[in-house]
């Protein structure tokens, strides 16, 4: 058995019909799990015990007669930035070394378990979420399934390279600059940001990032990663940002896969290049989209400038607000979110509302462009998936680049739903990402467009490991 070889359509259906129980998904998640993990440190916490009464629940479900749900049986991993019943949420930080087991689930891993899903542990990510790059003093490196000596992006690193390993079919995630297509594009995945609202964060705490981030499922394929999302879509009452459902389920937008008929390609957004072998592989992409049928036009810019700034205003407002509790405690965080929750610290309230109005100049940018084409192309990360040793930093056409991950974050300030397709390998071997995103709440614009190119494009090949 290798999660990576059946989508989560088919196992699930295996387990609804009974020709596969929950319990052998289970152990197998689990035997890989200790066969693989110890190289690759995707899970930071499993409970097998745990894992395996969820899943004789769901063969009692079959057993029964009954339906489980459209997840039913399948492993799956939990960023430990979100509560899971019976699990502590860590954040990859010292700081919560002492937390408490969650007496609950969060939203999104309810409506997964609702579905039939099996939490089998938590996964790495950097610190408080913060980086592209999953490494944390509290539980060390995650190293990607494809070369372990290079980073496997963040900040649910642990969640992709977790998938791209075989451990598990999918994974939460979250994203509030590139964090479910940064690790994804790095992973060799296909991930989805969905429009912000559409899964919701709902629960005792306000919404992460001060609405840059958004929950979302990983998987290996768009196909994967859509029937996850149509289990956890819709609104929620206690999350203010939540959307209505319109559509009566996603996974049936996907036999009507295809791209539009006028795209934008995009190569660094009229602020950034990427790396030249990024370049070479993501052009290969367009070039599919346009043996498609798509009028592929190239816009040198988009925006006028990078928005780094301001979107790290507006992260660093939110990492104050988390940090400050544990002020005294701060000599155990990483010395740079210190330093950003000092300049917030520093900063006007007048700075954080510049910030916030600048998503706006943003979206107006974006919706000038959509009257012309329907979809905007360009590369996921300027650069490949770094070496580790870096710690952090990228590399673009050969120089050291602390911000390889530009091309994702203005989508997270204007809330667009955006996804990352594999577009093949470099010529060293690692994954390349081309990134798709839509107009306002057009998930599944993105979506079919995504599913094309991937069936288009055709890439099968699994992470060596």
């Amino acid at each position: 058995m290798d999660f990576r070889t059946s989508t989560v359509a088919e196992l699930s259906s295996s387990v609804r019909r009974g020709t596969v129980s929950a319990r052998e998904l289970t152990q197998h998640a689990l035997a890989r799990i200790d066969e693989v993990n110890p190289q690759v440190n995707a899970f930071v916490a499993v409970d097998a015990d745990r894992a395996m009464e969820q899943a004789a629940a769901v063969d009692q479900i079959v057993a029964a007669g009954g339906d489980p749900g459209a997840l039913a049986g399948l492993p799956v991993g939990v960023k430990d930035s979100e509560d899971a019943a019976g699990y502590p949420t860590r954040h990859g930080s010292a700081l919560f070394d002492g937390a408490p087991a969650a007496v609950r689930d969060s939203a999104l891993v309810g409506r997964l378990r609702a579905a039939g899903a099996v939490v089998v542990g938590k996964t790495n990510l950097p610190e408080l979420a913060w980086t592209g790059h999953t490494d944390n003093s509290r539980f060390g490196l995650t190293r990607n399934p494809w070369n372990l000596t290079h980073s496997a992006g963040g900040s649910s690193g642990g969640s992709a390279a977790a998938i791209a390993a075989g451990m598990v079919p999918l994974a939460t995630g979250s994203d509030g600059g590139g964090s479910i297509r940064i690790p994804s594009s790095c992973c060799g995945l296909s991930g989805m940001k969905p429009s912000h609202g559409r899964v919701p964060a709902g629960g005792a705490e306000g919404a992460g990032w001060l609405g840059l981030s958004t929950k979302g499922v990983l998987g290996r394929t768009v196909a994967d990663v859509v029937e996850a999302l149509d289990a956890v879509v819709g609104p929620d009452a206690t999350d203010l940002r939540s959307l209505p459902r319109p559509e009566a389920n996603w996974r049936d937008a996907l036999v009507e896969a295809r791209v539009p008929v006028r795209v934008a390609w995009s190569p660094g957004l009229g602020y950034t290049h990427a790396d030249a072998e990024v370049l070479r592989v993501c052009e290969q992409a367009v070039a599919a989209l346009d043996a498609m049928g798509a009028e592929v036009e190239e816009v040198p810019s988009v925006f006028d400038t990078d928005p780094l700034d301001d979107w790290l205003v507006i992260v660093g407002a939110r990492l104050l607000h988390t940090l400050e509790p544990y002020r005294e405690q701060w000599d155990l965080v990483t010395p740079v979110l210190v330093s950003l929750a000092r300049q917030a610290e520093a900063l006007p309230a007048t700075r954080l509302v510049e910030a916030l109005d600048r998503c706006h100049e943003l979206n107006l940018k974006l919706v000038s462009l959509f009257r012309k084409v329907r979809l905007l192309v360009t590369p996921t990360i300027a650069g490949l998936p770094p070496p580790n040793e870096l710690g952090g930093q990228g590399v673009v056409n050969g120089t050291v680049d602390p911000n390889w991950v530009r091309l994702t974050y203005p989508f997270n300030m204007t809330r667009s739903p955006a996804a990352t397709v594999c577009a093949g390998l470099s010529r060293s071997g690692l994954p390349v990402g081309v990134q798709l995103i839509g107009p306002q709440h057009a998930d599944l614009v993105v979506l079919r467009s995504a599913a094309a190119l991937e069936q288009q494009l055709g890439f099968e090949v699994l992470a060596p490991i």
